[in-house]
C-alpha cells in the first residue's frame, strides 16, 4: 500500500436524518476513503496536505452540507485548488462522481461569498464573446508595449484570411463547428485547417451563427445559471444540426450536455479519424512534443485518434509530455486567478519540453495551448492544425463523400 493510500482519514460525522437527502451528501457518501485517489491528484501532489485531495474536499462539502463544520477562508481556499483534471475520477474504484460533486459544491461556495473580481470579469467577458473579440483585437495591436506581467495570454495572430465555414447549411451532408469564446480568434487557423481536412473528404463545414461560449468555465466556478443560458443559447444555434464538432476538448462535455437529443457531438480528432484511411500527408522530419490535456484524457478520451492520425505522418517523431501528472494548471479561468499556482504546474511541462529536443508542442485544448503557449518561445498548435499543413492532394477517389 503507498503512503498516499495510509494517510489518515478526515474523520465524517453521521448525517442527520432530515438532512441525509441532500444530493451533494449522497454524492460524498458514494466515497469510500480509500485513498486511491491520492497519487493521481496534481494538488495533493504539490502540496502533500489532505484537505488538498479530493478525499479531503469531500470531507469538507459534506461537512459543510451537513453544517457539522463552518466554512472557513482556508477551507474555501482548498476548494478553489482544485482544478477539475478528473484524474480522481478514473482511479476510483467506488465511482465516486466527483466533477459532479465539485460543481454542486461550487455552487454553494458561490451563494456563500462573491466570487474574486478575475473570476468575475473572466466569466463576464466569456459569456460575451463579440466583446472579448475587440478586447483581444486591443491587445493585439498594445502587445509589444505592455509589461510582462499585463501580458496573461500569448499575443493573438493576425486575423486569418483563408476560406471559413459556411454560415448556412449548403446542399448535402454538413458538420457543423462549435467555435465557442476565446477560441474565436485564437484559433481561426485552426478551423481553416479542418476545413481543409473535411473538405478533403467531401464533407462539408458549417459554422452556425449566434453560437457563444460552452459554460464549462462558469459550471466549474458555480455558476450554474449562467451556464444553462449559454447552454440554451447554444441549443438554439446549433437547433437542426445532426453532427458537431468540438475542437476543444475543454468544451466537449459542455457542448455534449447542451446539445442533449439528435445532435450528435462529436470530438474532430475523433471524427476524422474514422476517416483516416483516407487522409494523406506529407513526410515531415520533426520531432514534436504533444501535450495531453487532462479533459481529452479524461474526458472526451480522443488520445487514442490523435496518436492514430499523428502516426500516419511518414517520419514524425512524437514525445509525449506527462510530467508533473501531465496537467498544465490552467484549469479555465485558474491561470487568470491563481497564475502562481497555474505557473508551478505548468513548469514541469516546461521542462520536459526543453530537454525533449522538439520544436513544436501541440495540445488540443484552447486554454492548455494559451497557458503554455504563453511561457514557450515555439509554436503551440492544435494537432489537426498542424495536421492540416501537412495534407497531401488526394485522388480523385479517395475525395468522395463519406458516409
Amino acid at each position: 500500500m503507498s503512503p498516499a493510500a495510509r494517510a489518515p482519514r478526515p474523520p465524517l460525522q453521521q448525517a442527520p436524518l432530515q438532512r441525509a437527502a441532500d444530493p451533494l451528501v449522497a454524492l460524498a457518501d458514494r466515497c469510500v476513503q480509500c485513498g486511491l485517489c491520492l497519487p493521481a491528484c496534481p494538488t495533493y501532489g504539490s502540496d502533500r496536505v489532505e484537505a488538498e485531495s479530493p478525499r479531503g474536499r469531500i470531507a469538507l462539502a459534506r461537512a459543510w452540507a451537513l453544517e457539522t463544520i463552518e466554512p472557513t477562508p482556508v477551507g474555501e481556499a482548498h476548494l478553489d485548488h482544485c482544478l477539475g483534471c478528473g484524474n480522481c475520477e478514473t482511479v476510483c474504484p467506488a465511482g465516486v462522481q466527483y466533477d459532479e460533486l465539485l460543481v454542486a459544491a461550487r455552487a454553494r461556495q458561490r451563494e456563500r461569498r462573491v466570487p474574486a473580481w478575475r473570476q468575475r470579469w473572466g466569466e463576464a467577458l466569456a459569456a460575451r464573446p463579440r466583446r472579448l473579440h475587440v478586447l483581444l483585437a486591443l491587445y493585439r495591436h498594445l502587445y509589444r508595449w505592455l509589461p510582462a506581467r499585463l501580458r496573461p495570454l500569448p499575443r493573438p495572430p493576425v486575423r486569418h484570411t483563408a476560406a471559413q465555414a459556411a454560415t448556412a447549411a449548403p446542399d448535402g451532408a454538413a458538420v457543423a463547428l462549435f467555435i465557442g469564446c476565446v477560441a474565436g480568434p485564437y484559433e481561426a487557423g485552426l478551423r481553416a485547417a479542418v476545413i481543409r481536412l473535411c473538405a478533403a473528404l467531401g464533407i462539408d463545414t458549417i459554422a452556425p451563427p449566434h453560437q457563444t461560449c460552452c459554460g464549462s468555465l462558469h459550471a466549474h466556478a458555480g455558476d450554474l445559471d449562467q451556464a444553462d443560458q449559454l447552454a440554451t443559447t447554444n441549443r438554439a444555434a446549433f437547433a437542426g444540426a445532426t453532427t458537431v464538432l468540438t475542437l476543444a476538448s475543454g468544451c466537449h462535455q459542455s457542448v455534449t450536455r447542451a446539445l442533449d437529443g439528435e445532435t450528435a457531438v462529436v470530438d474532430a480528432l475523433s471524427f476524422l479519424d474514422k476517416h483516416s484511411a483516407r487522409l494523406r500527408f506529407t513526410a515531415c522530419q520533426e520531432r514534436v512534443a504533444l501535450h495531453l490535456p487532462c479533459t481529452q484524457r479524461n474526458a472526451v478520451k480522443s488520445v487514442p485518434a490523435l496518436r492514430r492520425l499523428l502516426a500516419q505522418v511518414p517520419g514524425l517523431q512524437v514525445v509525449e509530455l506527462d510530467a508533473g501528472y501531465g496537467c498544465c494548471g490552467a484549469a479555465g479561468l485558474n491561470m487568470f486567478t491563481q497564475p502562481d499556482r497555474a505557473a508551478g504546474y505548468r513548469q514541469p511541462l516546461l521542462d520536459q519540453f526543453a530537454a525533449s529536443g522538439a520544436t513544436r508542442l501541440l495540445s488540443a485544448n484552447i486554454g492548455c495551448r494559451l497557458h503554455l503557449g504563453n511561457a514557450a518561445a515555439v509554436p503551440v498548435q492544435h494537432p489537426l492544425e498542424f495536421l492540416g499543413g501537412l495534407l497531401a492532394p488526394l485522388s480523385p477517389g479517395d475525395a468522395a463523400p463519406a458516409s
